[in-house]
């Protein structure tokens, strides 16, 4: 190979780009709940310490845990129903509900590990039991995925292939168009995490006797209240709302071919 003995830089990108590699797919588990094989590259103890370590400041992040007592029952009560009542709760995961005192910011999130939080700002436009649900499992769904380890293992793995190009080509547009791609491959695998929660919410939601259309009613109040100048799918870590009503649509479809159950609670 004389063109790489010509170029030991050439040679130790190629050496790096393979060791990312190797780390990457020699990294591996089954997930029995998602039924797939997954690349990590930490442990479920670890991914437990991580979110536990970063709570704290997640928690000052967002005004604080809020200070009613009635809310946060609320929130601690849907939770524990979908762990008790669904396979979700067959898991060795930590599982903690947080209610946080942010009265603008729209989001609930979770921690590797079990940690699982909503915003009292989207608490407040919720307007029944069920969708609290469904949002509480989609995020559940993330953890028992393990989607945070995953999306950590990735990075990994660009970043080990961006500094390859990088010592590789010495050159600074090299590297710039390698981290576009390497963004963008990134990007998509999030949103596929995200249609993966929505589907594994529904099932959660659908065993804790929750009717799962209100997932997709959740969807509707995300929309509205995202305004006119959403972000275009492409651009966003998170699928358009009307695709993922669509998604949803079609695995309560699966869940009940003959039709949602009337007793189920919205």
């Amino acid at each position: 190979m004389p063109a790489m003995k010509n170029n030991p830089r050439l040679l130790i990108g190629l050496v790096m780009a393979i060791f990312a590699l190797i780390s990457y797919y020699g990294s591996s588990s089954y997930n029995p709940v998602t039924g797939e094989k997954q690349h990590v590259s930490i442990t479920p103890d670890q991914e437990i310490a991580l979110g536990l370590q970063a709570k704290p400041s997640l928690v000052q992040e967002y005004g604080g845990i809020h200070p009613d007592s009635r809310l946060r029952q609320l929130v601690e009560h849907v939770g524990k129903r979908l762990l008790e009542r669904s396979e979700a709760g067959k898991t060795d995961w930590n599982f903690e509900f947080t209610l946080l005192a942010d009265p603008q910011t729209i989001n609930a999130f979770a921690l590797p590990g079990g940690q699982v939080f909503i915003t009292y700002a989207l608490l407040s436009r919720l307007q029944t039991e069920g969708q609290l649900a469904g949002v509480l499992g989609h995020e559940i769904a993330h953890v028992i995925a393990r989607h945070g380890a995953q999306q950590m293992a990735k990075e990994d793995l660009t970043g080990g292939l961006l500094g390859a190009v990088s010592v590789a080509s010495g050159s600074a547009g090299a590297d710039q168009i390698a981290q576009q791609v390497a963004m963008m491959v990134n990007m998509k695998y999030g949103r596929n995490d995200e249609l993966e929660s929505d589907k594994l919410g529904v099932r959660f939601m659908a065993d804790a006797g929750y009717n799962p259309n209100s997932m997709a009613s959740v969807m509707e109040i995300l929309k509205a209240a995202a305004g006119p100048n959403r972000q275009p799918e492409f651009a966003s870590t998170h699928p358009d709302p009307d695709n993922r009503v669509f998604q949803i649509q079609e695995e309560i479809r699966k869940k009940f071919p003959n039709g949602v159950p009337a007793n189920l609670q919205p």
